[in-house]
Protein backbone atom coordinates (compact mmCIF):
# COMPACT_ATOMS: atom_id res chain seq x y z
CA UNK A 1 0.00 0.00 0.00
CA UNK A 2 1.47 3.63 -0.64
CA UNK A 3 1.06 6.12 1.98
CA UNK A 4 0.30 9.39 1.58
CA UNK A 5 3.45 11.34 2.92
CA UNK A 6 6.18 12.50 0.48
CA UNK A 7 8.89 14.39 1.18
CA UNK A 8 11.96 15.18 -1.38
CA UNK A 9 15.97 15.06 -0.30
CA UNK A 10 19.01 16.07 -1.21
CA UNK A 11 19.82 13.09 -3.05
CA UNK A 12 17.63 13.18 -4.98
CA UNK A 13 15.73 10.03 -4.04
CA UNK A 14 11.94 10.33 -2.42
CA UNK A 15 12.31 9.49 1.64
CA UNK A 16 10.05 8.35 4.10
CA UNK A 17 9.52 9.39 7.66
CA UNK A 18 6.24 7.90 8.70
CA UNK A 19 5.31 4.31 6.70
CA UNK A 20 6.76 2.61 3.66
CA UNK A 21 6.97 3.34 -0.31
CA UNK A 22 5.88 6.78 -0.51
CA UNK A 23 4.71 8.25 -3.77
CA UNK A 24 7.66 9.39 -5.88
CA UNK A 25 7.69 12.46 -8.01
CA UNK A 26 7.78 11.32 -11.57
CA UNK A 27 10.75 12.53 -13.85
CA UNK A 28 8.45 14.97 -15.22
CA UNK A 29 7.36 16.66 -11.82
CA UNK A 30 10.77 18.31 -11.51
CA UNK A 31 12.71 20.80 -12.86
CA UNK A 32 15.55 18.96 -14.80
CA UNK A 33 19.34 18.88 -13.49
CA UNK A 34 17.94 20.65 -10.08
CA UNK A 35 18.25 19.21 -6.63
CA UNK A 36 15.54 18.05 -4.45
CA UNK A 37 16.89 19.90 -1.60
CA UNK A 38 18.88 23.55 -2.08
CA UNK A 39 21.26 25.07 -0.28
CA UNK A 40 19.97 28.61 2.35
CA UNK A 41 22.41 30.88 3.20
CA UNK A 42 22.03 32.12 6.51
CA UNK A 43 21.35 35.79 5.68
CA UNK A 44 18.55 38.57 6.33
CA UNK A 45 16.18 39.83 4.55
CA UNK A 46 17.54 42.81 3.58
CA UNK A 47 20.43 40.69 1.74
CA UNK A 48 17.96 40.12 -1.02
CA UNK A 49 17.34 43.99 -1.58
CA UNK A 50 21.09 44.68 -1.34
CA UNK A 51 21.86 41.93 -4.14
CA UNK A 52 19.31 43.06 -6.21
CA UNK A 53 20.29 46.60 -6.37
CA UNK A 54 23.67 45.55 -7.14
CA UNK A 55 22.67 43.24 -9.74
CA UNK A 56 19.85 44.77 -11.59
CA UNK A 57 20.30 48.72 -10.64
CA UNK A 58 18.56 51.31 -13.47
CA UNK A 59 16.38 48.30 -14.19
CA UNK A 60 12.90 49.47 -13.54
CA UNK A 61 11.13 47.31 -10.52
CA UNK A 62 8.18 49.40 -9.91
CA UNK A 63 5.87 51.44 -11.89
CA UNK A 64 2.87 52.91 -10.19
CA UNK A 65 0.41 56.02 -11.99
CA UNK A 66 3.45 55.12 -14.68
CA UNK A 67 5.70 56.86 -12.32
CA UNK A 68 9.08 54.48 -12.35
CA UNK A 69 11.06 53.40 -9.40
CA UNK A 70 14.40 51.44 -10.32
CA UNK A 71 15.95 48.79 -8.17
CA UNK A 72 19.15 51.59 -7.50
CA UNK A 73 16.55 53.90 -6.26
CA UNK A 74 14.45 51.56 -4.41
CA UNK A 75 17.55 50.69 -2.24
CA UNK A 76 18.29 54.28 -1.39
CA UNK A 77 15.21 54.83 -0.35
CA UNK A 78 14.69 51.97 1.42
CA UNK A 79 18.48 52.35 3.49
CA UNK A 80 17.07 56.34 4.18
CA UNK A 81 13.80 54.69 5.69
CA UNK A 82 15.98 52.28 7.93
CA UNK A 83 18.43 54.94 9.04
CA UNK A 84 15.83 57.20 9.90
CA UNK A 85 13.93 54.65 11.92
CA UNK A 86 17.48 53.59 13.59
CA UNK A 87 17.70 57.22 14.39
CA UNK A 88 14.20 57.42 16.21
CA UNK A 89 15.67 54.37 18.38
CA UNK A 90 13.53 51.83 16.76
CA UNK A 91 15.84 48.55 15.69
CA UNK A 92 16.08 45.29 17.02
CA UNK A 93 13.09 43.29 18.33
CA UNK A 94 10.76 46.37 17.56
CA UNK A 95 7.42 45.62 15.99
CA UNK A 96 6.56 48.59 12.98
CA UNK A 97 2.94 47.98 11.12
CA UNK A 98 2.73 48.80 7.55
CA UNK A 99 -1.27 49.83 7.24
CA UNK A 100 -1.15 50.52 3.74
CA UNK A 101 -2.16 49.50 0.44
CA UNK A 102 -0.08 48.58 -2.23
CA UNK A 103 1.76 51.74 -3.81
CA UNK A 104 5.41 52.73 -5.51
CA UNK A 105 7.05 53.33 -1.86
CA UNK A 106 5.73 50.50 0.28
CA UNK A 107 8.75 48.28 -1.21
CA UNK A 108 11.25 50.97 0.62
CA UNK A 109 8.96 51.20 3.47
CA UNK A 110 9.24 47.14 3.75
CA UNK A 111 12.94 46.67 3.47
CA UNK A 112 13.66 49.70 5.29
CA UNK A 113 11.75 47.90 8.42
CA UNK A 114 14.00 45.30 7.42
CA UNK A 115 16.87 46.81 7.08
CA UNK A 116 16.49 48.54 10.42
CA UNK A 117 16.51 45.13 12.09
CA UNK A 118 13.17 45.65 13.02
CA UNK A 119 9.83 43.42 12.54
CA UNK A 120 7.40 43.89 9.65
CA UNK A 121 4.02 43.67 10.52
CA UNK A 122 1.59 43.68 8.17
CA UNK A 123 -2.13 45.21 8.12
CA UNK A 124 -4.63 45.37 6.28
CA UNK A 125 -5.87 49.19 5.45
CA UNK A 126 -9.45 48.05 5.34
CA UNK A 127 -9.49 46.51 8.64
CA UNK A 128 -12.37 48.14 11.09
CA UNK A 129 -11.07 50.25 13.54
CA UNK A 130 -11.59 48.10 17.16
CA UNK A 131 -9.75 45.33 14.64
CA UNK A 132 -6.65 47.55 13.85
CA UNK A 133 -6.31 47.94 17.48
CA UNK A 134 -6.78 44.40 18.25
CA UNK A 135 -4.03 43.62 15.60
CA UNK A 136 -1.64 46.45 16.64
CA UNK A 137 -1.76 45.24 20.57
CA UNK A 138 -1.32 42.00 19.71
CA UNK A 139 1.57 42.68 18.07
CA UNK A 140 3.01 44.82 20.87
CA UNK A 141 3.83 47.60 17.51
CA UNK A 142 5.24 50.49 18.34
CA UNK A 143 5.23 51.98 14.74
CA UNK A 144 2.50 52.74 12.41
CA UNK A 145 2.96 53.27 8.91
CA UNK A 146 -0.42 54.48 7.40
CA UNK A 147 -2.09 56.03 4.73
CA UNK A 148 -3.63 59.12 4.71
CA UNK A 149 -7.08 58.25 3.65
CA UNK A 150 -8.17 55.59 6.39
CA UNK A 151 -6.37 58.21 9.13
CA UNK A 152 -9.28 59.63 10.73
CA UNK A 153 -10.14 55.72 10.60
CA UNK A 154 -7.54 54.99 12.59
CA UNK A 155 -6.23 57.68 14.91
CA UNK A 156 -9.14 56.78 17.27
CA UNK A 157 -7.56 53.14 17.66
CA UNK A 158 -4.42 54.17 18.68
CA UNK A 159 -4.91 55.52 22.43
CA UNK A 160 -5.45 52.23 23.97
CA UNK A 161 -2.20 50.36 21.79
CA UNK A 162 1.61 50.23 21.97
CA UNK A 163 1.52 53.03 19.03
CA UNK A 164 4.29 55.51 19.69
CA UNK A 165 4.91 56.90 16.59
CA UNK A 166 2.61 57.58 13.00
CA UNK A 167 4.28 58.20 10.12
CA UNK A 168 1.58 58.44 7.31
CA UNK A 169 1.77 58.61 3.58
CA UNK A 170 -0.62 58.58 0.35
CA UNK A 171 -1.26 58.82 -2.86
CA UNK A 172 0.87 62.25 -3.25
CA UNK A 173 4.11 59.76 -2.57
CA UNK A 174 3.32 58.04 -4.91
CA UNK A 175 3.51 60.93 -7.91
CA UNK A 176 6.45 62.63 -5.71
CA UNK A 177 8.37 60.84 -3.01
CA UNK A 178 9.10 64.48 -2.14
CA UNK A 179 5.50 65.72 -1.72
CA UNK A 180 4.10 67.12 1.88
CA UNK A 181 1.01 66.08 3.28
CA UNK A 182 -1.08 67.82 5.86
CA UNK A 183 -0.89 66.16 9.46
CA UNK A 184 -1.15 66.97 12.47
CA UNK A 185 1.08 67.55 15.37
CA UNK A 186 2.91 65.11 16.13
CA UNK A 187 2.50 62.66 13.11
CA UNK A 188 5.41 62.14 10.71
CA UNK A 189 5.71 62.50 6.71
CA UNK A 190 6.95 59.72 5.12
CA UNK A 191 8.55 62.15 3.11
CA UNK A 192 10.92 62.73 5.83
CA UNK A 193 12.04 59.28 6.10
CA UNK A 194 12.28 58.77 1.85
CA UNK A 195 14.41 61.69 1.64
CA UNK A 196 16.80 60.71 4.72
CA UNK A 197 20.47 59.20 4.45
CA UNK A 198 20.87 56.76 2.02
CA UNK A 199 23.59 55.04 3.55
CA UNK A 200 23.97 51.38 3.86
CA UNK A 201 25.05 51.32 7.19
CA UNK A 202 24.42 47.38 7.64
CA UNK A 203 22.18 48.36 10.77
CA UNK A 204 21.08 44.25 10.35
CA UNK A 205 24.24 43.18 10.32
CA UNK A 206 23.29 42.05 14.50
CA UNK A 207 20.06 40.35 13.20
CA UNK A 208 20.22 36.11 13.67
CA UNK A 209 18.34 35.15 10.94
CA UNK A 210 17.10 31.82 13.07
CA UNK A 211 16.01 33.62 15.98
CA UNK A 212 15.10 37.25 14.54
CA UNK A 213 11.62 37.72 13.37
CA UNK A 214 11.62 39.27 10.08
CA UNK A 215 7.62 38.96 10.22
CA UNK A 216 4.97 38.87 12.28
CA UNK A 217 2.23 38.54 9.91
CA UNK A 218 -1.62 37.64 10.85
CA UNK A 219 -3.72 35.39 9.25
CA UNK A 220 -6.42 36.28 7.14
CA UNK A 221 -9.03 35.17 9.47
CA UNK A 222 -11.88 34.24 6.62
CA UNK A 223 -12.78 31.37 9.63
CA UNK A 224 -12.18 32.87 12.38
CA UNK A 225 -10.20 35.44 14.53
CA UNK A 226 -6.55 36.58 13.30
CA UNK A 227 -3.69 35.34 14.95
CA UNK A 228 0.06 36.55 14.60
CA UNK A 229 2.46 34.06 12.51
CA UNK A 230 6.47 33.94 14.00
CA UNK A 231 8.26 34.08 10.61
CA UNK A 232 12.09 34.45 11.27
CA UNK A 233 14.24 36.10 8.89
CA UNK A 234 15.51 32.27 8.02
CA UNK A 235 12.06 31.19 7.18
CA UNK A 236 11.30 34.68 5.08
CA UNK A 237 14.81 34.03 2.61
CA UNK A 238 13.88 30.49 2.52
CA UNK A 239 10.70 30.12 1.22
CA UNK A 240 11.49 33.34 -0.95
CA UNK A 241 14.52 30.98 -2.50
CA UNK A 242 12.04 27.82 -2.52
CA UNK A 243 9.55 29.64 -4.76
CA UNK A 244 11.40 32.11 -6.98
CA UNK A 245 14.16 29.15 -7.79
CA UNK A 246 10.95 26.33 -8.47
CA UNK A 247 9.57 29.26 -11.00
CA UNK A 248 12.54 30.48 -12.98
CA UNK A 249 14.83 27.03 -12.86
CA UNK A 250 17.45 28.64 -10.55
CA UNK A 251 19.86 27.93 -7.74
CA UNK A 252 20.44 30.12 -4.35
CA UNK A 253 23.66 32.04 -5.37
CA UNK A 254 25.80 34.63 -2.92
CA UNK A 255 27.34 37.66 -4.67
CA UNK A 256 30.38 38.86 -4.88
CA UNK A 257 29.37 40.72 -1.32
CA UNK A 258 27.78 37.69 0.10
CA UNK A 259 24.22 38.62 -1.07
CA UNK A 260 21.81 36.31 -1.79
CA UNK A 261 20.72 36.07 -5.64
CA UNK A 262 19.60 33.49 -8.04
CA UNK A 263 22.01 31.47 -10.85
CA UNK A 264 19.09 30.74 -13.58
CA UNK A 265 20.27 27.05 -14.57
CA UNK A 266 17.76 25.92 -16.99
CA UNK A 267 17.71 27.57 -20.36
CA UNK A 268 14.70 29.09 -22.40
CA UNK A 269 13.54 25.58 -23.56
CA UNK A 270 12.37 24.65 -20.19
CA UNK A 271 11.78 28.41 -19.16
CA UNK A 272 11.08 30.82 -21.81
CA UNK A 273 11.48 34.26 -20.00
CA UNK A 274 14.97 34.77 -18.19
CA UNK A 275 16.03 36.62 -14.96
CA UNK A 276 15.52 40.71 -15.68
CA UNK A 277 13.48 39.84 -18.35
CA UNK A 278 9.75 39.63 -16.44
CA UNK A 279 6.99 42.14 -16.08
CA UNK A 280 3.73 41.40 -14.52
CA UNK A 281 0.72 43.93 -13.65
CA UNK A 282 0.10 43.40 -9.76
CA UNK A 283 -2.99 43.19 -7.77
CA UNK A 284 -1.90 40.78 -4.91
CA UNK A 285 -1.63 42.91 -1.96
CA UNK A 286 1.89 42.94 0.13
CA UNK A 287 0.38 42.85 3.51
CA UNK A 288 -0.65 39.36 2.69
CA UNK A 289 1.85 36.10 2.20
CA UNK A 290 1.59 35.48 -1.50
CA UNK A 291 1.98 39.19 -1.84
CA UNK A 292 5.16 39.51 0.63
CA UNK A 293 6.93 36.30 -0.45
CA UNK A 294 6.15 35.65 -4.08
CA UNK A 295 5.08 39.13 -5.10
CA UNK A 296 7.54 41.32 -3.78
CA UNK A 297 10.49 39.42 -2.27
CA UNK A 298 10.46 37.44 -5.04
CA UNK A 299 9.82 39.79 -8.15
CA UNK A 300 12.94 42.29 -6.56
CA UNK A 301 15.26 38.74 -6.68
CA UNK A 302 14.37 38.12 -9.81
CA UNK A 303 14.79 41.85 -11.14
CA UNK A 304 11.11 41.90 -12.37
CA UNK A 305 9.22 45.06 -13.42
CA UNK A 306 6.35 45.25 -11.57
CA UNK A 307 3.45 47.72 -12.44
CA UNK A 308 0.78 48.38 -8.98
CA UNK A 309 -2.44 48.02 -9.05
CA UNK A 310 -3.90 49.50 -6.38
CA UNK A 311 -7.65 48.38 -6.78
CA UNK A 312 -8.82 45.93 -9.52
CA UNK A 313 -9.84 47.51 -12.68
CA UNK A 314 -10.32 44.09 -15.03
CA UNK A 315 -10.62 46.57 -18.23
CA UNK A 316 -7.41 48.74 -16.93
CA UNK A 317 -5.51 45.57 -15.80
CA UNK A 318 -6.06 44.37 -20.27
CA UNK A 319 -4.83 47.63 -21.15
CA UNK A 320 -1.58 47.85 -19.16
CA UNK A 321 -0.91 44.17 -19.64
CA UNK A 322 -1.17 45.18 -23.40
CA UNK A 323 1.25 48.28 -22.83
CA UNK A 324 3.38 46.69 -21.23
CA UNK A 325 3.86 43.25 -22.94
CA UNK A 326 3.66 41.63 -19.47
CA UNK A 327 4.92 38.05 -19.65
CA UNK A 328 3.24 37.12 -16.23
CA UNK A 329 -0.33 37.10 -14.76
CA UNK A 330 -0.95 36.22 -11.40
CA UNK A 331 -3.54 36.43 -9.35
CA UNK A 332 -6.31 34.38 -7.34
CA UNK A 333 -9.41 32.09 -9.63
CA UNK A 334 -11.78 35.63 -8.87
CA UNK A 335 -9.09 37.69 -10.85
CA UNK A 336 -9.25 35.17 -13.68
CA UNK A 337 -13.24 34.81 -13.89
CA UNK A 338 -13.54 38.79 -14.25
CA UNK A 339 -10.70 38.97 -16.56
CA UNK A 340 -12.03 36.25 -18.97
CA UNK A 341 -15.27 38.36 -19.46
CA UNK A 342 -13.63 41.89 -19.82
CA UNK A 343 -15.04 42.69 -23.93
CA UNK A 344 -12.54 41.78 -26.13
CA UNK A 345 -9.69 40.37 -24.41
CA UNK A 346 -9.36 36.84 -26.73
CA UNK A 347 -8.62 39.87 -29.70
CA UNK A 348 -6.46 41.75 -27.30
CA UNK A 349 -3.04 40.09 -28.09
CA UNK A 350 -1.97 38.93 -24.56
CA UNK A 351 -1.26 35.49 -26.01
CA UNK A 352 1.52 36.81 -27.73
CA UNK A 353 3.43 37.73 -24.64
CA UNK A 354 2.24 35.86 -21.90
CA UNK A 355 4.25 32.85 -20.98
CA UNK A 356 3.28 31.94 -17.01
CA UNK A 357 0.02 32.12 -15.80
CA UNK A 358 0.26 32.09 -11.60
CA UNK A 359 -2.51 30.89 -9.55
CA UNK A 360 -2.93 30.68 -5.17
CA UNK A 361 -4.81 31.66 -2.43
CA UNK A 362 -7.77 29.59 -4.09
CA UNK A 363 -8.13 26.01 -6.09
CA UNK A 364 -8.41 26.82 -9.66
CA UNK A 365 -11.52 24.71 -10.97
CA UNK A 366 -10.74 22.81 -13.58
CA UNK A 367 -12.75 24.11 -16.20
CA UNK A 368 -11.62 27.93 -15.25
CA UNK A 369 -8.24 26.34 -16.69
CA UNK A 370 -9.35 25.30 -19.33
CA UNK A 371 -10.63 28.81 -20.18
CA UNK A 372 -7.54 30.37 -19.54
CA UNK A 373 -5.21 28.03 -21.75
CA UNK A 374 -7.45 28.54 -24.60
CA UNK A 375 -6.82 32.25 -24.43
CA UNK A 376 -3.15 31.64 -23.27
CA UNK A 377 -2.17 28.74 -25.75
CA UNK A 378 1.64 29.18 -24.69
CA UNK A 379 1.18 30.13 -21.47
CA UNK A 380 1.92 27.97 -18.69
CA UNK A 381 -0.27 27.47 -16.23
CA UNK A 382 1.52 26.88 -12.54
CA UNK A 383 -0.87 26.72 -10.10
CA UNK A 384 0.54 26.47 -5.92
CA UNK A 385 -0.46 26.08 -2.75
CA UNK A 386 0.25 27.59 0.88
CA UNK A 387 -0.24 29.35 4.01
CA UNK A 388 0.73 32.11 5.90
CA UNK A 389 1.81 29.41 8.71
CA UNK A 390 4.42 27.82 6.05
CA UNK A 391 5.88 31.54 5.01
CA UNK A 392 3.87 31.09 1.91
CA UNK A 393 4.10 28.12 -0.25
CA UNK A 394 4.35 24.92 -0.09
CA UNK A 395 3.81 23.00 -3.50
CA UNK A 396 3.73 24.17 -7.05
CA UNK A 397 2.64 22.25 -10.32
CA UNK A 398 5.54 22.21 -12.61
CA UNK A 399 6.26 25.41 -14.36
CA UNK A 400 9.10 24.26 -16.60
CA UNK A 401 7.33 23.55 -20.19
CA UNK A 402 8.61 19.68 -20.02
CA UNK A 403 6.86 19.36 -16.94
CA UNK A 404 3.35 17.48 -15.81
CA UNK A 405 0.74 19.93 -14.56
CA UNK A 406 -2.12 17.97 -13.10
CA UNK A 407 -5.68 20.10 -13.92
CA UNK A 408 -7.01 20.10 -10.45
CA UNK A 409 -3.95 19.89 -8.37
CA UNK A 410 -2.07 21.84 -6.76
CA UNK A 411 1.24 20.07 -7.62
CA UNK A 412 4.08 18.37 -6.03
CA UNK A 413 5.98 19.73 -2.66
CA UNK A 414 9.01 22.43 -3.31
CA UNK A 415 12.36 22.23 -2.37
CA UNK A 416 13.16 20.81 1.31
CA UNK A 417 9.29 19.92 1.76
CA UNK A 418 7.27 17.00 3.34
CA UNK A 419 3.70 16.78 2.60
CA UNK A 420 1.49 14.02 4.60
CA UNK A 421 -2.60 13.20 4.79
CA UNK A 422 -3.88 12.45 7.50
CA UNK A 423 -6.86 11.31 9.49
CA UNK A 424 -9.13 14.21 10.72
CA UNK A 425 -9.54 12.66 13.96
CA UNK A 426 -5.26 12.25 14.28
CA UNK A 427 -3.70 8.62 13.34
CA UNK A 428 -0.88 7.37 11.12
CA UNK A 429 -0.98 8.83 7.24
CA UNK A 430 -3.60 7.62 5.35
CA UNK A 431 -3.08 5.94 1.48
CA UNK A 432 -2.61 7.65 -1.76
CA UNK A 433 -5.76 8.69 -2.63
CA UNK A 434 -7.61 8.65 0.19
CA UNK A 435 -8.67 12.47 1.69
CA UNK A 436 -7.50 13.47 4.95
CA UNK A 437 -5.97 16.77 6.57
CA UNK A 438 -2.75 18.11 4.79
CA UNK A 439 0.61 18.67 6.95
CA UNK A 440 3.43 20.31 6.25
CA UNK A 441 6.94 19.80 7.57
CA UNK A 442 9.76 21.98 6.36
CA UNK A 443 12.00 24.95 6.85
CA UNK A 444 9.04 27.20 6.08
CA UNK A 445 6.86 27.01 8.39
CA UNK A 446 6.26 28.99 10.95
CA UNK A 447 7.87 29.27 14.51
CA UNK A 448 4.78 29.40 15.69
CA UNK A 449 1.58 31.75 16.72
CA UNK A 450 2.21 35.23 19.01
CA UNK A 451 1.56 34.72 22.34
CA UNK A 452 -0.27 31.84 21.68
CA UNK A 453 0.90 28.64 23.49
CA UNK A 454 -1.73 26.37 23.56
CA UNK A 455 -2.94 27.39 19.34
CA UNK A 456 0.89 26.39 18.37
CA UNK A 457 1.08 23.31 20.20
CA UNK A 458 -2.12 22.42 18.69
CA UNK A 459 -1.35 23.32 14.78
CA UNK A 460 1.91 22.09 14.98
CA UNK A 461 2.35 18.54 16.73
CA UNK A 462 5.49 17.03 18.42
CA UNK A 463 7.13 15.49 15.38
CA UNK A 464 7.32 19.31 13.37
CA UNK A 465 4.23 18.66 11.26
CA UNK A 466 1.80 21.90 10.89
CA UNK A 467 -1.76 20.63 10.38
CA UNK A 468 -3.41 23.10 8.23
CA UNK A 469 -7.16 22.18 8.52
CA UNK A 470 -7.18 21.95 4.39
CA UNK A 471 -8.70 18.97 3.01
CA UNK A 472 -6.89 17.08 0.37
CA UNK A 473 -5.19 13.76 -1.29
CA UNK A 474 -1.95 12.77 -2.44
CA UNK A 475 -2.28 10.64 -6.08
CA UNK A 476 0.18 7.89 -6.36
CA UNK A 477 2.49 10.42 -8.46
CA UNK A 478 3.11 12.65 -5.21
CA UNK A 479 0.59 15.24 -6.94
CA UNK A 480 -1.58 16.95 -3.82
CA UNK A 481 -5.33 18.08 -4.65
CA UNK A 482 -7.28 20.19 -2.55
CA UNK A 483 -10.32 18.95 -1.58
CA UNK A 484 -12.03 21.48 0.76
CA UNK A 485 -11.22 23.47 4.09
CA UNK A 486 -12.59 21.44 7.26
CA UNK A 487 -14.34 24.59 8.23
CA UNK A 488 -16.24 24.82 5.09
CA UNK A 489 -17.03 20.99 4.79
CA UNK A 490 -21.11 20.45 4.91
CA UNK A 491 -22.95 17.88 7.24
CA UNK A 492 -26.22 16.50 5.43
CA UNK A 493 -27.68 13.76 7.10
CA UNK A 494 -24.39 12.27 8.50
CA UNK A 495 -22.85 12.70 5.41
CA UNK A 496 -19.81 14.87 4.48
CA UNK A 497 -20.88 17.48 1.66
CA UNK A 498 -17.44 19.18 0.71
CA UNK A 499 -18.64 22.63 -1.54
CA UNK A 500 -15.70 22.59 -3.93
CA UNK A 501 -16.49 19.29 -5.63
CA UNK A 502 -19.64 21.12 -6.29
CA UNK A 503 -18.44 24.10 -7.62
CA UNK A 504 -16.10 22.18 -9.59
CA UNK A 505 -19.07 21.28 -11.49
CA UNK A 506 -20.61 24.41 -11.28
CA UNK A 507 -17.87 26.26 -13.35
CA UNK A 508 -18.35 23.78 -15.82
CA UNK A 509 -22.10 25.03 -16.33
CA UNK A 510 -22.58 27.34 -19.44
CA UNK A 511 -23.08 30.84 -18.05
CA UNK A 512 -21.67 30.72 -14.67
CA UNK A 513 -19.33 32.94 -14.02
CA UNK A 514 -18.29 32.49 -10.37
CA UNK A 515 -19.77 30.19 -7.41
CA UNK A 516 -19.97 29.43 -3.94
CA UNK A 517 -21.56 26.71 -2.23
CA UNK A 518 -22.49 26.97 2.06
CA UNK A 519 -24.79 25.56 4.28
CA UNK A 520 -27.97 26.36 4.83
CA UNK A 521 -29.25 25.17 8.35
CA UNK A 522 -32.02 22.62 8.37
CA UNK A 523 -33.55 21.00 11.43
CA UNK A 524 -33.88 17.91 10.18
CA UNK A 525 -31.17 17.60 7.39
CA UNK A 526 -28.33 19.36 9.35
CA UNK A 527 -26.84 21.48 6.51
CA UNK A 528 -28.87 22.27 3.01
CA UNK A 529 -26.14 22.78 0.04
CA UNK A 530 -26.68 26.33 -1.40
CA UNK A 531 -25.33 27.20 -4.34
CA UNK A 532 -24.60 31.39 -4.60
CA UNK A 533 -23.90 32.24 -8.13
CA UNK A 534 -22.82 34.94 -10.43
CA UNK A 535 -24.53 34.98 -14.42
CA UNK A 536 -21.71 35.74 -16.59
CA UNK A 537 -22.40 38.52 -19.18
CA UNK A 538 -23.59 36.59 -22.07
CA UNK A 539 -26.62 35.29 -23.57
CA UNK A 540 -25.78 31.72 -21.68
CA UNK A 541 -25.72 34.12 -18.20
CA UNK A 542 -28.86 35.62 -18.82
CA UNK A 543 -30.52 32.08 -19.33
CA UNK A 544 -29.56 30.52 -16.00
CA UNK A 545 -32.49 29.48 -13.64
CA UNK A 546 -32.34 27.98 -10.38
CA UNK A 547 -34.31 25.33 -11.81
CA UNK A 548 -31.44 25.06 -14.83
CA UNK A 549 -28.60 25.01 -12.43
CA UNK A 550 -29.65 22.74 -10.11
CA UNK A 551 -30.52 20.47 -12.60
CA UNK A 552 -26.90 20.43 -14.35
CA UNK A 553 -25.61 19.80 -11.12
CA UNK A 554 -27.53 17.26 -9.44
CA UNK A 555 -27.69 14.84 -12.03
CA UNK A 556 -23.77 14.67 -11.61
CA UNK A 557 -23.42 14.22 -8.34
CA UNK A 558 -24.68 11.31 -5.54
CA UNK A 559 -27.92 12.04 -4.08
CA UNK A 560 -26.96 13.44 -0.77
CA UNK A 561 -24.63 16.19 -2.47
CA UNK A 562 -27.18 17.50 -4.57
CA UNK A 563 -27.91 21.53 -4.34
CA UNK A 564 -31.37 22.42 -2.71
CA UNK A 565 -31.35 25.74 -3.73
CA UNK A 566 -29.07 28.68 -5.88
CA UNK A 567 -28.99 31.94 -4.96
CA UNK A 568 -27.96 34.67 -7.93
CA UNK A 569 -25.75 37.25 -6.68
CA UNK A 570 -23.80 39.94 -8.40
CA UNK A 571 -20.46 39.01 -7.21
CA UNK A 572 -18.74 36.72 -5.01
CA UNK A 573 -17.55 38.06 -1.13
CA UNK A 574 -13.82 37.67 -1.61
CA UNK A 575 -10.99 38.97 0.73
CA UNK A 576 -8.29 41.14 -0.72
CA UNK A 577 -5.78 38.33 -1.27
CA UNK A 578 -8.90 36.94 -3.04
CA UNK A 579 -9.79 34.01 -1.23
CA UNK A 580 -13.68 33.47 -0.91
CA UNK A 581 -15.07 34.98 2.40
CA UNK A 582 -17.90 32.24 2.44
CA UNK A 583 -18.30 33.19 6.21
CA UNK A 584 -20.32 35.94 4.91
CA UNK A 585 -22.31 33.74 2.38
CA UNK A 586 -22.71 31.60 5.55
CA UNK A 587 -24.04 33.87 7.94
CA UNK A 588 -26.50 35.44 5.26
CA UNK A 589 -27.84 31.61 5.15
CA UNK A 590 -27.97 31.56 9.14
CA UNK A 591 -29.94 34.91 9.15
CA UNK A 592 -32.41 33.76 6.69
CA UNK A 593 -33.00 30.55 8.67
CA UNK A 594 -34.92 31.70 12.76
CA UNK A 595 -33.64 30.24 15.73
CA UNK A 596 -30.29 28.90 13.58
Amino acid sequence: MTCATLWVSGEGTTRMTDAQDAPTPTAHSWPPGLPRSLDFPAVPVGSILRAAVRRWGDRTAFVDHDVPLTYTELGARAHAVANWLADAGVGRGDVVAVHLPNCRQYPAVYYGVLLAGATFSPTNPLLPAADLAAQLTDAGARVLVTWDQVLPFARPALAATPVRTVVVTGEAHTLDLRARLELEAGEVDLADLLAGDPTDRHLDAAVDPAADLAHLAYTGGTTGVSKGVELPHRAVVTNVLQSACWSSGSLPELDEAGDVTLRQVLGRDEYPTALGEARLVNLTPWFHAMGAIGYLNGMVMAGTMTVVHRRFDPVRYVEDAVRHRVTLIGGAAPVFVALLQVPGIEDAGLGSHVRSVSSGAAPLPVPLIGRLQALLPDAVIGEGYGLTEVTMQATGNPVHRSGTRKPGSVGVPVFDTEISIQPLGGGAPLPAGERGEVCIRGPQVMRGYAHRPEATAEAIDPEGWFHTGDVGVLDEDGYLAIVDRTKDMLLHKGYNVFPRELEEVLFGVPGVAGAAVVGRPDEEAGELPVAYVVRRADDAGAALTAESVMAAVNGRVTPYKRLRDVVFIDAIPVSAAGKVLKRELAARERAAVPGS
